[in-house]
Parts: structure tokens; sequence; C-alpha cells
């Protein structure tokens, strides 16, 4: 009978351990639509080198969605398209999470029209703010209204939801305030429904992420624009040569420090940072020079903490501005 307890209370040890064990070699991440598919790529690739002992889960919850679980402790890594915001940085102090910033690619955010639409090729800035702008809201509905000798005809107008980055840095970059936009428009997180929107109504404009669009090219338009020194089409060319502006944007990744000391975790970023150039190419994104990714790694090796934006998203940002930043709490 003793030896029955014995064996049943070693049982329950080594149980408890294992779900222990598994536990521990879960990775939970969330945030950012647009980051999504070359997190997602890099977690695929990982858990097959580790043939299953680790699982990586990635969710869509949009930038500003994935900062709040993460301030909240939820989750190990947030995935994000702008940097971090004070109101976040502000959130993550309360409850003692610090963090290691990663830029992983740069993405060329796009603009899209319905392939049936054969009156738009380009448009100029001014144009974008006329549409996206809080006093647009009821007020302009017509292509006729944004363009002479464009036709009368509704515009429909889909687009990233308040929680998404992509939001935060197109109103920043467009209508020159983050967060300052008309509200009557489809809103969505999820930057398949957005693709689904515009690739089913001929009078629709909308934007995301260049990646969403190069899965979609068969269904979508996109449109060059012109920044005042004429149209110019989104591209890993033009986002290298730093023309295509003010829609080129780096992104990034948020590594909270408290998950770093975790072994799968850590080798899951130094895998992410290492492999990063072929998987960003892979899912149509363009990758940073080699330096940026090693300063990554090291940032994660000494766990330098902090962001090197000052709580705000910054328009026109350069691979060099990436290089010379460095970031502080």
């Amino acid at each position: 009978m003793v030896r029955t307890r014995s064996f049943l209370l070693l049982f329950a040890v080594l149980l408890g351990l294992s779900a222990s064990s598994a536990r521990a070699q879960l990775i939970q991440i969330d945030g950012s639509s647009t980051v999504f598919p070359v997190t997602e790529a890099a977690a695929e690739e990982f858990q097959k080198a580790r043939r299953g002992t680790v699982r990586v889960t990635v969710g869509i919850a949009g930038t500003g969605g994935g900062f709040k679980k993460f301030c909240r402790g939820e989750t190990d890594i947030s995935n994000a398209s702008r940097p971090i915001l004070k109101p976040e940085m502000d959130a993550c102090k309360r409850a003692g999470i610090e963090y290691i910033e990663l830029p992983v690619a740069f993405d060329a955010l796009t603009v899209m029209v319905n392939p049936k639409n054969n009156w738009v090729t380009s448009m100029t800035v001014p144009e974008l703010r006329k549409i996206w702008e809080p006093a647009a809201q009821g007020k302009i509905t017509s292509w006729s209204q944004v363009r002479a000798g464009w036709p009368n005809a509704p515009l429909k107008l889909f687009g990233a939801g308040a929680d998404s980055g992509t939001f935060d840095y197109f109103t920043e970059a467009i209508v020159g305030k983050a967060k300052s936009s008309r509200g009557d428009f489809t809103a969505s997180e999820d930057d398949n429904v957005l693709v689904q929107g515009i690739a089913n109504d001929r009078n629709a404009l909308g934007f995301f992420g260049y990646a969403y669009y190069a899965e979609n090219k068969d269904k979508l338009k996109a449109v060059s624009i012109d920044n005042g020194r004429g149209p110019v089409a989104p591209s890993e060319k033009t986002v290298l040569d730093g023309t295509y502006q003010p829609l080129s944007r780096p992104i990034y990744i948020y590594v909270s420090k408290k998950a770093a000391d975790r072994k799968e975790v850590r080798d899951f970023v130094e895998f992410y940072m290492k492999n990063a150039p072929n998987l960003v190419k892979q899912v149509k994104y363009v990758p940073l020079p080699d330096r940026v990714y090693s300063m990554g790694l090291a940032r994660l090796q000494k766990r330098k903490t902090g962001t090197a934006f000052a709580g705000h998203a910054d328009v026109g940002v350069t691979i060099d501005d990436l290089l010379k930043r460095e970031p502080k709490l």
C-alpha cells in the first residue's frame, strides 16, 4: 500500500513537472497584422527546426491591441507596425514590463483600388488628405470630388482599424496627426477583410501593408503616390532609394525582457534575426541591411531595453536613422 502511494506521488510530481515544462515551451505573440506574415513565417520555420518541442502562437489584435496585452504581461513578444507610443510606454512601466525594440523589415504601406477602376493610377498626398481627414466625413463621398475628370461614382473606403499601427502611421503621414481620420469607412485590423472589400467593389479605395497587396495582385491595383516630386509606385527599389514617401516605414517586434530570460524565447528571437533577410523577402517586404539585424542581436544579448522613438511614430524614418538611434526607457 505504501509502495503504491509512493508510486502515485512520484507519478503526480512527474506529471506536474511535465505540465510545467510544456507551459515553458509556449511562446505567445500578438499585435500587428502587417508584421504577422514575417513573424508567422519565422514561427513556422522555428517550430519545424525544433521538431514541435516549442509551440509559437501569433495573433493579429493590431499594434495597439497587441501592446495592451504585452503591457499586461499576457504575451512574450508584440508585433508592431509603428514604434511604441507614450501611453503604451507608461502602461508597460506601471506593470514593470521592460522591452527590447527590434526592427525587422521595411514596409511600403500601399494605397489600393479595384483593378476595374480605370481612372486612378496615382494620387497626390493632398488628394489623400482631402479624402481621409476628419472634415471629409459625410462630405467627400464621390470620386468626382477628389479630382476633376474622375467619375461621379460613390467613394467606398476601406482602412485599418483604430487598434492598428497602420491606421496610426497612415493618419500621421497623410493627415498630419496620428488617429485623426474620418470615421465613415469600413475598418478592420484583419487585412484579409480589407482585401476582400476592395476586390469586390469597383469604387473602392483602401490602404494596408505591401505584403497583402503582393499576395493579391490579381485582385487589387496599387496606386502610385505623388509627394510633390511625381508619382512613385511602392516597391523594394523605391523603399531602399527613399523615394516612396511618406508611406515607407520600418516595422518591429518588441520582446519582453523577462521573457527573453527563457531559453526558448531567446532562441526564437535569435532564429528570427538570423533568418529575417530570407523570411522578409519571402513575404514581400523589404529586408534591412545585415548590420541592422546584427545590431538587433546585440540588443537582445545585452538586454538593451527601451525605444529609439521617444513615444511617437516619426514619418520618413530611414535605414540610417535605425542605425543611429539608441533605445531609451
